[in-house]
This record gives C-alpha cells, structure tokens and sequence, in this order.
C-alpha cells in the first residue's frame, strides 16, 4: 500500500514529462490566467483564433499561445457540461472523460453523509468539485496516475469550492490504502493510451472496484449505461442516469448506499426524477390504435428494467411482452417518456406505410425502430414524404408481429 505524499507532491508517470507539468503550472500561474483573459477578451471581440494567436505570439512564446488558445478553445466545449466552465483547467481527454457538474451534484448526494471521501481515477475533477462542496464531507482524497490532471483537479476544486482542500494522490488506485476513508467513488478508466476498451472492460475492471466494499462500506461505481443486468452483484443498486432524454451512465451502489435494486433518474433543468421498481398486477398488452397516446421511454428507463414499472405508474399498456413502447388512452405528461399520439397503426409493409405517409401530407419522418432489424438512415430515406407534417414511425413489433405506429410530433 502506498502512503499518503504531500498534498501537490506528484511523482511523474510514464506519460509525463517535466516539461508537460511545468508548462500546466504557467497555464495556473498569473502570467497564465493573464493571457486566457486576454484571449477570451479578444475573441468576445470578434477575433478569429489565427489572428489572435499572431497578435499574441508578438509577446508570448508560441509554445504559451498555444497552450492557453487551446484551453480557452476547451472551456467553450466544456459549457455544456459546466455552468463554471470558464474558471476550471482541462485537458481533450480529461475534458472528454469528465462527468457532468448536474450528475456529479446528483451523485455526490448519495454521499453527504460520509465523512471521510476518496475519489479514485478522479481526473480533472469533475465529481471531485461536487464531492469538495458538500458540508458533511471532512476529510476528502483523490488519487490518479496522471499528475497533470491531478494538478488541474486541484485547481478546479479551489475554483469550485475554496475552503475544500483535497490531499492529491498521484498513485495507482490499485495501490492505494483505503482504511482511513468510509466512503469511495471510482470511475474506471475505458480508454488506455492506444484507444477506448471494448465491451465492459476498464482500469481497474469491474471485478476490483466491485471489491472495494471488502475496504470501504459505501462504495459508488461509474460505469457504462449498457451495463448487463447480471454483472450487478446481489444487494447492489444499479442507477441510470440521463440528462433530458440522452442517456448519459450508470452508477452502482453498495449496500450502504442502495435505496433499491433498480433507478432510473432523468435531469430536466434543475429537477432530478426518479423512479424505481412499482409492484402490482401484470401489465395488459394491446394492440395501438388511431387516437391513443405512443409513450417512448426515456432510455434510462429502458436500460434499468423499468419500463413495466413505468407502465402501472402511468396506467399504460405494451404493446408486445417483449417492447419497451407503451399505450395510453390519453395524453401522459412525464419526464419518464415522450408521448407521442398515433395516427395510424398497421402491419409493417413498407410500400403500404410509404404510402400512407404520402396520404397523410407526410414530410420528414423519424424512424424509430425498436424490435425489428433494419437500417434505420436507409428506411428513413426511402419512407421520407414530400408534405410539410413531420412523423414519428416506431418500427416495431406488435404482440410478436412486425408493425409500423405512425404518430404526430406533439
């Protein structure tokens, strides 16, 4: 087990040099916050970014201009993911990697309680930021292998959140003691210097982090949203998370932590749903029909095992045992699904749908397809009308037959 350095003490690893944290620490430095002030003030000015780098490198290294142009460049990509974006330090792949500061608040929630925090593979800070602002942490670490994104994670966190100081751990998280923390949160790397891993895999794997809970009771694991159901260990919740209607991750929870089997959370603005497992009778399965209400759900909902759940929620049927649409008689309002009301409902033949589009003054269609094999660009293509009305066609399958559901954009 390796102990705890100093705070800012980071041994360098292979893909670091001297040069590369020495060039980052100018980037932090007045000299550094001076420049990316002058560059966001002259691109609010309307200057391309080759004029601005010329004026520039008349009075700084060309080395220096390139460095912060491409922070600055960074920071407007970073906007969508945080509301602060314009005060925080990334680099491409630490930027690409980070969560979201709307997830990150939401996760960090699980952990508000748990006094003694560690973030594993915590890169460029961005649960680190959420994690530092909570009151009820008092005591919070965060460990990864490259100095350069712990150096930037730092330097987010003073941003975020000052009076936090988190000890900076430049190690292997394989490596790290964990006794003295009662929390942990780790988001395993999938991408190595060579490429993105295939499948599930990741570093450390699944099986480690899973293990973590033999150190530390409240344990949370980042992982892919497509995560199978049956590598979920037994007591272990499993949350998938979306941001409006993308699907972003999935979280897995300790026992310590877990507040069911299954969750499915959809962000909208400042509002966070949720919505776990609902018993009670078995879902009715009906054919659609001209005048119901198609009910898509949002893919946190499909990819938690919730779609039944969702459907005794909202009083809704399926349309086939094995499809995540739904039915209803009537408009549904609910961050869980788009409802969408049909127009038409017929067996799938692709001539006979063209031309029903066509009857129907059909323009644009999207084509969602769901249970039946196709290519979706190709279908959309050819079904595409030349009216003004813009369609929904689920390409589906109805009680084990191949269907088309034609619906308007509400």
């Amino acid at each position: 087990m390796l102990p705890f350095p100093e705070s800012g003490v980071f041994p360098l690893s292979v893909s670091r040099t001297p040069d590369d944290i020495a060039r980052y620490m100018w980037l932090l430095s007045p000299g550094g916050q001076e420049l990316l002030k002058r560059i966001r003030e002259m691109a609010a000015e309307g200057g391309s970014d080759l004029r601005i780098a010329e004026q520039l490198r008349a009075s700084y290294p060309a080395d220096r201009v390139a460095l912060a142009m491409t922070q600055h460049d960074l920071r407007l990509k970073a906007r969508d993911k945080f509301a602060q974006a314009d005060r925080l330090f990334f680099t491409r792949a630490g930027l690409e990697q980070a969560t979201s500061n709307r997830i990150a608040a939401h996760r960090a929630d699980r952990f508000a309680s748990t006094g003694r925090m560690i973030d594993l593979c915590c890169g460029v800070g961005g649960d680190l930021m959420a994690l530092a602002s909570l009151p009820g942490i008092h005591h919070l670490a965060a460990v990864d292998l490259d100095p350069v994104h712990l150096l930037l994670a730092g330097a987010n966190v003073a941003a975020i959140a000052p009076e936090c100081e988190p000890r900076l751990i430049q190690a292997n998280v394989r490596q790290v003691d964990l006794t003295a923390f009662e929390g942990v949160f780790i988001d395993p790397a999938r991408r190595s210097t060579s490429g993105r891993f295939g499948g599930m895999d990741s570093e450390p794997p699944l099986e480690w982090a899973l293990g973590l809970t033999d150190h530390v009771p409240a344990v949370g694991i980042k992982t892919a949203p497509g995560i199978p159901h049956d590598l979920v260990p037994q007591g272990w919740e499993m949350e998938t998370i979306s941001l409006g209607p993308d699907i972003k991750e999935a979280v897995l929870w300790s026992p310590a932590l877990a507040s069911g089997l299954a969750t499915a959370t959809v962000i909208a603005g400042d509002a966070v749903h949720q919505l776990r497992s609902i018993p009670g009778d078995v879902v009715p399965v009906r054919r659609p029909e001209a005048g119901q209400w198609l009910l898509d759900p949002n893919p946190a909902v499909t990819r938690a095992g919730l779609v039944e759940n969702l459907a005794r929620l909202l009083h809704a049927a399926k349309i086939d045992e094995e499809i995540a649409f739904l039915i209803s008689d009537s408009l549904v309002e609910t961050p869980f699904a788009r409802s969408l009301p049909i127009i038409d409902a017929l067996p799938w033949h692709e001539k006979r749908i063209r031309e029903r589009v066509r009857e129907l003054d059909g323009g644009p269609v999207d084509v969602r397809r769901r249970g039946l094999a196709g290519d979706v660009e190709a279908i959309t293509r050819r079904l595409r009308g030349k009216g003004n009305r813009r369609l929904v066609i689920a390409m589906t399958r109805v009680q084990d037959e191949p269907w088309a559901v034609i619906c308007d954009i509400a």
